[in-house]
């Protein structure tokens, strides 16, 4: 009930940013009194200022730097089962507006206001990663709301992200309900086999989605390079829009092979190639071969996973785009992200160009982005627009 909810309050002169609409309270803005400390980690509480402005209702965890993640402005709002189920109708009702396919993610976290939590839809079937304690807790009630509107096959928790550890949470990954075998994704028209148990995340980049339509768009007739390329998200949908050959680039064996069984099933297995290494090595033994490609796609994992590494993730970057730039043909285009939230998009970007220079091309920026809609921001978290995206023309 409503009326056991305990209290937690601010420390003096701390409330600036909650007050300003920021969705977390930090572990050093939080008064943590012998009885907060005692709070079960993913309490529902509500939020005080020391002043008695009630800030609303948030999950709580005395254990983590961020200390309280709001849930609602209401300090009484009761974060059961329908609470669940109607903001996940949200959620779904605006993916419904953004996506004619079944294919999406469904919860970005705080922006749908479930902080923490992040859920992708591959049609019938469902993965859910719980990264608080307070959506670990809430699990079987997000699966219920699930399972009430839209009747999923499957529901897989993909709760293997670091992140988790902060929390105090163990990693693990296991089938929730239903079946997930035989996954699909359908994207742009190609359709794509996940694997939801042994995959990555949670099973695909829905991020990338409209960058790698666009890079599609230029590839007709070409020869295209898709570095780190995962299950062939790029490579697979140049093949699809007329690309005379592909060559796929990835360290994982898994994922290659993945990735020609989509080749596979949207019939460009025939002009499609995979090389397994380790992608920035085979890049700098393909300059030394002179090989060149109409369409170079280098979109690695994050190089930097703490703030630590930022100064290394930009000179890799800087490399990275060096090697890619010296591999793309005259006339050709490259595409090149970062999923490194620690690096921002400034930096990147004169990462990049630095590398492009180091590589004596010329270059003009075609298109700078982001994640798609789908993966909404909200506007008092500019750390989560982690992704970024460029597409250079090299004469």
């Amino acid at each position: 009930m409503t009326q056991d909810r305990p209290t937690i309050r601010l420390l003096p002169g701390r409330d600036r940013r909650v007050k300003a609409g920021h969705p977390w309270a930090f572990s050093n803005e939080v008064a943590m009194t012998p009885a907060a400390k005692a709070l079960p980690a993913g309490s529902v509480v509500r939020l005080e200022g020391d002043d008695g402005v009630r800030h609303g209702a948030w999950h709580f965890n005395p254990h983590s730097l961020i200390g309280a993640r709001r849930l609602s402005t209401d300090p009484d709002a009761v974060c059961d089962g329908p609470w669940f189920e109607a903001r996940l109708a949200e959620a779904l009702a605006l993916r419904q507006r953004l996506f004619d396919t079944p294919h999406y993610r469904l919860v970005h976290a705080e922006a749908d206001g479930l902080p923490g939590l992040v859920v992708d839809r591959y049609g019938d079937v469902v993965a859910m990663q719980a990264n608080t304690a307070g959506m670990e807790a809430a699990t079987p009630l997000i699966q219920a709301a699930l399972a009430a509107l839209i009747g999923p096959r499957g529901i897989v928790a993909r709760n293997d992200s670091a992140v988790r550890a902060l929390e105090g949470l163990a990693e693990e990954t296991r089938l929730l309900a239903g079946d997930a075998a035989g996954a699909m994704v359908e994207e742009n028209g190609v359709r794509f086999p996940v694997d939801l148990l042994g995959g990555q995340k949670t099973g695909w980049f829905f991020d990338q989605r409209e960058h790698r339509a666009r890079v599609a768009r230029l590839a007709q007739g070409a020869t295209v390079l898709d570095a780190f390329c995962h299950t062939g998200g790029f490579g697979i949908g140049c093949a699809v829009a007329g690309a005379a050959s592909v060559m796929l680039l990835d360290r994982s064996e898994h994922a290659l092979a993945t990735a020609m069984q989509a080749a596979t099933l949207n019939g460009v297995a025939e002009r499609v190639t995979a090389q397994r290494g380790e992608a920035m090595d085979a890049l700098e033994r393909m300059v030394g071969e002179g090989r060149r490609y109409g369409v170079v796609v280098a979109d690695p994992p994050a190089f930097a996973k703490a703030r630590r590494d930022q100064p290394a993730a930009l000179r890799a970057y800087g490399k990275l785009a060096r090697l890619a730039a010296t591999l793309t043909e005259r006339g050709g285009f490259l595409f090149i992200a970062s999923c490194s939230h620690h690096v921002a998009p400034g930096e990147f970007a004169d990462a990049v160009a630095w590398g492009v220079h180091r590589a004596r091309r010329e270059a003009r920026i075609l298109h700078m982005g982001g994640a798609g809609p789908d993966h909404p921001l909200h506007p008092m978290l500019p750390e989560s627009a982690y992704l970024k995206g460029m597409l250079l023309h090299l004469p």
